[in-house]
């Protein structure tokens, strides 16, 4: 936890109000108090207010990926056109979170590499904090308009197919990369990140039909692509970390792999003349990459085969939805209803279910029940149309567990129970819980049949020689 002194030390420096204040502009503004956020929407015009605000102890301020003509006329009960309407443009944001920072650092190396060849100029990056980096592209970069579209209402689509495509192209290299940093040792790997083998590496057919090893980095290095979402917020520059207690730290480029923790701590941090997401740009630099991910189709299913010992497995069949009986706490105190947040949540309970074998209809209606019998203050049933418009159930997971903008960021405040710390996802945890349930109903089953054919052979007796016949034995 962050102390007072430490809060006050930091943010009374004119250096680092400014640098926040720059950065706030025409973004909406969520200030946190330690574990909880403040009262949304708000915004920052002036530099006295990030010391005022820290005197009343706020620990972080938080930024959102959309820019606003007005961010304080933003509400949870706005539609998509009236979104529309107050969003004057948004910032690529890419988010890499990893346990290891090693590998968080070759991961965010290797993104502005790729960002380079697509011929972006404007690019920006960050230590986020605590275990990984930021990296931005500003609006300015992009063309205001693609084919009859204005580029600011392609939110989130947009932002998300970039990601997506980024991440797509340099997942080959970025393995390699990561295997190289240990000398091709899997095991250190394994040892580093806390997961079995058969976790950390997959296998792909080549042309020529072999199954090759790969390394499977989506299982402990994050590239965030499914919280690029209408008024999500990420760290500010500058801002302090509650659980590291570090600073945000705008970086070099070229510096990126020569970071180290030390560089962000609050006593002895400089502020460079580095400006994170500078908006004087070079003209449009992010079109191309803008339009080829646009025209760049993912793969809608995601085919993982895992081999072992050359034997190739199936993978899980839904074949109905999987009941609450089945769903891990932080669904089901979410279920429960919220303040504030349901935006947030509606987002992830979508995509939960989706990936647990219900349809979008049953999504829709069980999303309509919870937001009108559970919410004090129910969303407008527009907005959850809305998002289910285009909505693929099975497409993305839901936000991992340790993400701080979603579950304790609208009040998720989870208890979690014995099984919970095995799992980094919601949805494991349900898979697992309910794969347990068929073995055992399976084993049930079989057992069940046995017991018959026994009867039904008369071998249900118990063997005279088995009998117990003193009340030591009994």
């Amino acid at each position: 936890m962050l102390s007072k002194s430490t809060l006050l030390k930091h943010y009374k420096r004119k250096d680092v109000q400014d640098a926040i204040i720059t950065h706030a502009h025409n973004k909406e503004i969520g200030v946190r108090y330690d574990e909880a956020f403040g009262k949304r929407p708000d915004a920052l015009f002036y530099a006295k207010e990030v010391l005022e605000l820290a005197l009343q102890n706020v620990t972080s301020f938080h930024a959102s990926e959309e820019l606003w003509d007005n961010p304080l006329a933003l509400n949870s009960n706005l539609s998509k056109k009236e979104l529309e309407e107050l969003r004057i443009g948004w910032d690529l944001l890419l988010d890499i979170d990893c346990k290891i920072m090693e590998y968080s650092k070759i991961s965010a190396d290797l993104i502005i590499r790729f960002l380079r060849y697509c011929g972006v100029k404007d690019i920006s990056v960050k230590f986020s904090g605590n275990k990984g980096f930021h990296i931005g592209v500003p609006f300015e970069a992009f063309p205001k308009q693609v084919g009859n579209t204005l580029t600011k209402d392609l939110f989130p689509e947009a932002p998300r197919k970039i990601a997506l495509y980024i991440k797509e192209n340099i997942k080959e290299e970025l393995g390699k990369r990561i295997l190289q940093s240990e000398n091709n040792d899997i095991a250190a790997i394994k040892a580093k990140v806390h997961l079995e083998q058969e976790d950390v590496m997959r296998f792909e057919k080549n042309p020529e039909g072999v199954f090759v090893p790969k390394l499977n980095v989506d299982k402990f290095l994050e590239i965030d692509t499914i919280l690029l979402a209408s008024r999500h917020l990420y760290r500010m520059p500058y801002s302090l970390h509650e659980k590291s207690g570090l600073v945000s730290l705008p970086l070099e480029l070229e510096k990126v792999l020569e970071f180290s923790k030390d560089q962000a701590h609050p006593d002895t941090v400089i502020v460079p003349s580095i400006i994170f997401m500078n908006r004087m740009v070079s003209g449009e630099s992010a079109r191309q990459l803008l339009v080829q991910a646009l025209d760049f189709k993912v793969k809608l299913v995601e085919e993982r085969e895992s081999v072992q010992k050359e034997k190739q497995y199936d993978e899980l069949v839904i074949e109905s939805p999987i009941t609450e009986e089945f769903f891990p706490p932080c669904m089901k105190m979410m279920l429960k209803g919220l303040e504030d947040g349901k935006k947030r949540a509606v987002f992830c309970l979508m995509n939960f279910l989706g990936k647990i074998g219900w349809n979008k209809q049953q999504i829709e209606e069980y999303l309509m029940i919870w937001n009108k019998e559970k919410n004090r203050e129910p969303l407008r049933e527009v907005y959850i149309k809305s998002q289910l418009a285009h909505f693929e159930p099975g497409q993305r997971l839901p936000p991992n567990c340790d993400n701080e903008a979603y579950y304790q960021g609208i009040g998720v405040v989870c208890q979690p129970n014995e099984h919970c710390h095995k799992f980094k996802n919601p949805v494991n945890y349900t898979l697992t819980r309910w794969k347990r349930h068929l073995w055992d109903k399976q084993e049930e089953e079989e057992k069940g049949q046995r017991q018959k054919k026994r009867k039904k052979k008369g071998e249900d007796k118990i063997p005279a020689a088995e009998i117990p016949t003193t009340e030591e034995q009994r």
